[in-house]
This record gives C-alpha cells, structure tokens and sequence, in this order.
C-alpha cells in the first residue's frame, strides 16, 4: 500500500497529465494526425485550467474546514486538560539537506513543528509524541523522527518530554505504532497536531485506532473569502496536487476501513 501510494501521487500530478497527454499525442500524430492533433489541444487546455487557482482552492477550504482554527485563547484553556500532543511529521525538509549543510530545514508546514514547541514552552505537564519515520518511497539517511529530535533540542525542548516513534511512513502508521510505544496510553486526552488540509484523514484514522484525541489544526493554506483571479502555474498545480492527495487518501483509507 505504501508503494502503491507514491505511485499514486505521480498520477495527480496536473503537469504530468499534460507531459502524458502531449507524448502521446504526437506519438500517434504520423497514424491517426486528428486524434494526435486532439490530445495536443487537450494538453493545453488542461494546462491553462491547471493554473486557475479558484477550483483546487475551493476542495482545500472544505477540507480545512472541517476543523477550522482556534483562539489561542481557548487552545491554552484547553492543554490544562490534555497529557500531551501528538505531532506528525511532514514538515521537515529531506535528510540530505540536513546532513550536507549541518541545520535544520523545515518545509512550508512549518507550523506542525514550531507551534508545538511555543505549547510545551507554555505548558510544562504536557507530553509530546512525534511520529514519523521515512516517508519517500528511495529515502535514505535520517529518519524525521531523528530530524525532529535535532530540532526539538535546539529549541529548548527537554528530551525527556518527547517520544519519538520513527518507523511510520504514512498516517495509519502514525497511529497504530504511536499506540505501541512503551508508557503511552491512546485512551487518555491527547491534542493532534497536523496540517489543516491533512485534519480530516487524521482525526479519523487515529480514532479509528483507539485514540481519544482532538484537533489542532496548523499551517492553512486558505483564506476565509474566495480568490477567483488568482492565476498561477506553479501554485495551482501544487494546489491541485494537495487537494487530491487528501481527497483521494481519504477514500482508499475508507476502502480499506482505515477511518
């Protein structure tokens, strides 16, 4: 399944649709010229649309809405009540750029890792759980659970509040062997910490496995009010990229009744 995931995300790719549309488009031009002809015109329109930003937009605000964002006022009344967070990995940038330059690099989920940090600052009875082992299908070198214990002690936080599960490459996993590790009970309160778009699989698959945890929704991606001219190539594609890696993860968790 994990395999067959990264395959996947090659697959949702809007660019690479229209790589494959115009190959094979003029692939077949010399045998049936129309069809070839049709394709190629194909792969432009889906590149033009690929950059109207509105449509992908529009699925990633119903999916950040789901668990929309909270005070911090009402976030910091809540902790009192918590033993600890969980925070998943996913923003920390590949253990190569790490190891070659000797600092930390996060990506632009920051959030998922420096706003745990400010709560654990704020709150000294709070535990905290970070999962993720090696997400990328060739990964080698440090696993993120590794990456983010650098982090985390660069920042102060005391080693002895943090567990670390490193192993996991996907949400399931996060869940099911973060319940494993030693002195950690899932039926006790726990705040889930991941990006907003990303909530929705997560709060599902982690209940599913035996945790009683809520949602603290990080790193949004959109805004309240609708942008319908925002048009750009690189940030549509990404969009479209990220809205259908959670839609179509939350129907294949469904398939396997992982929610």
């Amino acid at each position: 399944m994990f395999v067959a995931s990264k395959l996947l995300s090659f697959a949702i790719q809007p660019l690479n649709w229209v790589f494959m549309l115009l190959g094979f488009g003029l692939l077949i031009m010399g045998l049936r010229r129309r069809l070839g002809l049709t394709l190629c015109w194909f792969a432009l329109l889906v590149l033009t649309l690929t950059g109207w930003e509105a449509p992908p937009a529009a699925l990633l605000r119903a999916l950040e809405a789901r668990y929309p964002a909270q005070s911090s006022a009402v976030v910091e009344a809540d902790l009192n009540r918590y033993v600890g967070l969980i925070v998943l990995g996913g923003a920390t940038e590949s253990s190569y750029l790490w190891t070659d330059h000797g600092q930390t690099a996060l990506n632009g989920a920051a959030e998922r890792m420096t706003i745990p940090v400010a709560l654990m600052q704020r709150h000294p009875h709070l535990r905290m759980i970070f999962t993720g082992g090696e997400g990328q299908l060739f990964g080698a070198g440090l696993p993120e659970a590794e990456r983010a214990r650098i982090f985390f002690d660069d920042m102060g936080v005391p080693a002895k509040r943090v567990v670390y599960e490193s192993a996991s490459r996907n949400t399931y996993e996060n869940a099911v062997l973060s319940a494993q590790l030693p002195g950690i009970d899932p039926r006790q309160p726990w705040m889930l910490i991941t990006s907003a778009s990303h909530m929705p699989r997560a709060m599902a698959t982690f209940r599913k496995a035996g945790w009683n945890v809520t949602a603290l929704s990080v790193d949004f991606s959109m805004g309240k009010q609708m942008r319908w001219t925002d048009y750009s190539l690189i940030s549509g594609a990404s969009k479209w990229e990220a809205a259908l890696h959670e839609l179509l993860g939350l129907l294949a968790y469904w398939l396997m009744g992982r929610l």
